[in-house]
């Protein structure tokens, strides 16, 4: 098939590949001149593992191209799939769909027959049939379009194989839908035959999936983070007793795991997008538990921060502080709501002297927090550090020497916000060890 992805950021341009992969020609759209051209050269204009890999190969291929034009893209194809961003806005918790419905009205005038827009972004429930409006506004009068939905559950890092090997795949129509089925169909026909669970729906539902997905983890997330507040005053252990609650199937230990709390693009604005919906329904009270989440979330980075303080003896001016990791997540350069550099500049706003180092993040960071100090490499990052925080969980970070780390220090001290270090082996080596919710 041929087919166009407008808006080429984590999401979109992640799509477009994949759909390349799957024997597709694909023309990716985004408005960002500079984008394209990366794009067009092989490269993402973002770290996510794999991606540059496969774009290179499907633009040599001649699968895959990009453009900034509208009318280019409305020509290429009659499926069109929509994956700007849905950011939080201003202010506020709901979401901003401004480059939802720019792309819409930029794309209806310019579709010349029967097409079918399905989109992929994040929205709060209820966006469909405004879509469906614009286009028959600004579409010719002769263009058939029907509008489907088709919601991703991506994971940074891991989107590549989320996107061709999806636990689930959506689709969402609305009733008087002719053919649009029968098109995405077509387009996943790989994806559905592998055994992928099919999911056909309405609108609404399709709308509410990936909030709702959303909404269920980091719920997750900040019960068992709610626990670690208790196993810190009663010397528990929180990692161990999130393995015993694993093991009952009914909760399942993926995606309860106990630290510093959740970040990212999706997570904290996809809760606070439900619970902005929610109360535009007038059934806010029925969300108020996301209340609780959101703020426990929070007070994992608020604890981070005391027990910091704590161990320098209650006074941080002055004090030099060395953070592993910027993003929000390993494997990703990705910084927005990253729980690490929300800690860092806490301390950095309580007088410490904060240097961060983060092996794919670091040009971010400095972007959006150039208060602080930067340096590449991990061991150089704590030359006559006062204490060592450790706030993603890069693999890499497992497998430095710790004695030589050490030497390095003013004082040998770290915090593990992750739980992911070894806390025996690094105070076999001679350090002082704090974790969240561990003794």
């Amino acid at each position: 098939m041929k087919l166009t992805v407008i808006g080429c950021g984590y999401l979109g341009a992640t799509h477009a590949a994949c759909m390349a992969e799957l024997g597709h020609e694909v023309l990716g759209m985004d408005s960002d001149m500079d984008k394209v051209a990366t794009l067009n050269s092989g490269k993402a204009p973002f770290h996510e593992r794999d991606l540059d890999d496969l774009i290179a190969k499907h633009t040599a291929s001649g699968r895959l191209k990009f453009t900034a034009s509208y009318a280019e893209a409305a020509a290429f194809a009659d499926l069109h799939f929509i994956g700007v961003g849905t950011p939080q806005q201003s202010g506020e918790h709901a979401y901003d769909l401004t480059h939802l419905f720019s792309a819409v009205r930029q794309l209806a005038p310019r579709i010349k027959g029967p097409a079918v827009v399905t989109v992929k972004s994040t929205v709060p429930v209820g966006t469909a049939p405004r879509v469906r409006d614009l286009l028959r506004e600004f579409a010719p009068a002769e263009a058939a379009i029907e509008v489907a939905w088709n919601p991703e559950f991506l994971r940074e890092s891991f989107a590549i194989e989320d996107t061709l090997r999806p636990d689930r795949l959506v689709l969402g129509f609305d009733a008087e839908h002719s053919w649009a089925e029968a098109v995405l169909r077509q387009c996943f026909e790989k994806i559905i035959e592998s055994g992928t669970p099919t999911i056909v729906t309405d609108w609404a539902t399709a709308e509410l999936a990936k909030a709702s997905a959303n909404a269920f983890l980091a719920t997750k997330i900040s019960f068992i983070n709610a626990v670690a507040e208790v196993c810190e005053a009663s010397g528990a252990n929180v990692t161990t007793l999130a393995d015993i609650l694993g093991h009952d199937a009914r909760i399942g230990r993926r995606g309860m795991r106990p630290g510093l709390g959740f970040g990212g693009g999706c997570l904290p604005k996809d809760i606070r997008g439900f619970m902005a919906r929610a109360g535009e329904l007038g059934v806010d009270q029925a969300l108020t538990i996301l209340r609780e989440v959101d703020a426990i979330n929070n007070r994992r980075r608020e604890r981070m921060v005391d027990l910091a303080r704590q161990q320098l003896d209650g006074n941080l001016a002055g004090k030099r502080i060395t953070i592993w990791g910027a993003a929000f997540k390993p494997n990703t350069d990705d910084i927005r709501d990253s729980p690490a550099l929300a800690v860092a500049q806490k301390l950095h706003e309580l007088g410490a002297t904060v240097t961060v180092t983060d092996p794919q993040a670091l040009d971010n960071a400095r972007k959006t927090h150039p208060e602080l100090d930067y340096f590449d490499d991990p061991i150089g990052a704590v030359q006559d550090a006062d204490l060592l925080l450790h706030l993603t969980e890069w693999p890499q970070y497992s497998h430095i020497d710790l004695h030589r780390l050490a030497a390095r220090t003013a004082t040998p001290c770290v915090i593990d916000g992750r739980g992911t270090l070894n806390t025996d082996t690094w105070r076999d080596a001679g350090w002082t060890v704090r974790a969240l919710g561990r003794p």
